[in-house]
């Protein structure tokens, strides 16, 4: 089995980062994240040092991609509810 890993997703911050391997792993994609240790100390989460890599295995990064691109263009969201009323179970 092949153990590398590759670079899918780049965000800012150890939270973005952490929401990011949440959603994958939540999807059945091993994945970790990686960031500048300065930046870390430091809690950045803008710039060069405050990039957060979101890692997968090679053999996933195919399904990452797609499960990362449908997030992006909103497949995931739940739909409105533009009603003030408390949600009712029909």
């Amino acid at each position: 089995m092949n153990k590398e890993w590759v670079k899918v997703y780049t965000t800012f911050g150890q939270l973005n980062a952490a929401m990011m391997v949440d959603f994958l792993m939540a999807n059945g994609i091993s994945a970790t994240s990686m960031q500048e240790s300065i930046g870390v100390t430091y809690g950045l989460n803008l710039g060069t040092l405050g990039e957060a890599f979101i890692y997968v295995p090679i053999g996933q990064k195919e399904m990452a991609e797609t499960l990362i691109r449908d997030m992006e263009e909103g497949k995931f969201d739940s739909p409105e509810n533009n009603s003030n009323e408390p949600f009712q179970e029909s």
